[in-house]
């Protein structure tokens, strides 16, 4: 996708030495869901987007060069589905949600209707496909309120392994042999994946507030966390790198001729290049920011949107970064409303926005 959205080469050298990043020329999806957007996954082997929403759908997007866009599939649940998730392979999409059960869309067979193939006996918060040793085929994980993580061989209609957690499951994240479970209570729950029905390390989110979103590293040394309190946490799996585990404050804002009152918004979700290794924070304050986490310092950060964003993704080269700006249901029912703003935007990464900072540069 060289020359993307064409503007690509366009990044003038006031723009790369400027902290503010640009959104002018972020381009909308076409025909975007019709209720709030709860999840944004693309697909690791094309250029498809795959959007969960409140109004019971998956929809599957194919993105152009040009930041053009076009609804290729879709299936429906019966509630909101609030994740979903695409295969290694990049041939099935699983959603999953308030139904209590995930369902399978397999875009090879030639139009087939979606499968289920995972229930629980609460809503099903996220789903990640995983791969597990010794297993022939790839191995979906579900994570629930019923307080349960469960593992799914798609041949079967019944778990082939379940792990209780201490509470329920609000997020849950995967790389290489990387599983991370966060739940209610701040626990987070870190499984080896050779061992997949075994907690590996469990401790107390390093945040004292609710936990939002956990996000593995792309190199699976450790994860990222956020919180309902405008803070990200990075931390390592191994003692001998806990050096390195640090947190800091985000998604804060101080009302002009004021100083000693600051609003704190929730970070809604946690996105690593796949490229760079940097990071994507988002939050309920309508702003995105990238951090690259070894220098400890943001490289840009971005006006506000228009909205809460709910949810954001990298594309598989990282030239794309996709966020919903969707009501996030952080100030309750009472505030949804019909004429809330659900749009996901396609922002063309430049060269210089998610390129972590020269070694020695503080």
């Amino acid at each position: 996708m060289s020359g993307l959205f064409g503007t690509a080469a366009s990044s003038s050298a006031a723009a790369a030495n400027s902290t503010t990043g640009d959104i002018s020329k972020d381009i909308a999806l076409s025909n975007p869901p019709e209720d709030g957007i709860s999840d944004l996954s693309f697909s690791p082997q094309s250029e498809h987007l795959a959007i969960a929403s409140w109004d019971k759908k998956v929809r599957i997007y194919e993105i152009n060069a040009q930041g053009g866009s076009e609804g290729k599939a879709l299936f429906e649940h019966e509630g909101p589905v609030l994740s979903c998730c695409w295969s290694k392979d990049g041939t099935k999409v699983v959603g999953a949600g308030a139904d209590k059960a995930a369902r399978l869309l397999d875009l090879g067979a030639g139009g087939a209707a979606a499968q289920q193939v995972a229930a629980h006996d609460q809503p099903i918060r996220c789903a990640r496909f995983v791969d597990v040793p010794g297993q022939s085929t790839p191995v979906l994980v579900t994570g629930s309120w019923d307080k349960t993580v469960k593992y799914w061989d798609l041949r079967q209609s019944t778990p082939v392994a379940t792990v209780t957690c201490q509470e329920r499951v609000y997020s849950i994240d995967s790389k290489d042999k990387l599983l991370v479970i966060g739940t209610a209570d701040r626990y987070i729950n870190i499984v080896n994946l050779d061992k997949p029905t075994e907690f590996y390390k469990t401790m107390q989110s390093p945040l004292k507030w609710q936990t939002r979103v956990v996000t593995c590293f792309t190199d699976a040394t450790g994860f990222a966390v956020g919180s309902i309190e405008g803070r990200c946490a990075i931390q390592y799996v191994e003692d001998k790198d806990s050096s390195s585990n640090f947190s800091f404050k985000c998604h804060r804002q101080t009302p002009p001729n004021t100083r000693d009152i600051s609003n704190v918004y929730s970070v809604n979700a946690i996105s690593f290049h796949p490229v760079h290794g940097t990071f994507s924070t988002a939050g309920s304050d309508g702003t995105f920011h990238f951090w690259d986490k070894d220098a400890k310092h943001r490289l840009k950060g971005y006006p506000e949107v228009g909205g809460t964003i709910s949810s954001t993704a990298f594309n598989r080269n990282g030239n794309v970064f996709a966020y919903a700006v969707s009501y996030d249901w952080s100030k309750g029912y009472a505030v949804n409303t019909p004429q809330g703003v659900n749009k996901v935007m396609l922002h063309a990464v430049q060269a210089d926005e998610c390129k972590p900072r020269p070694k020695g540069k503080r």
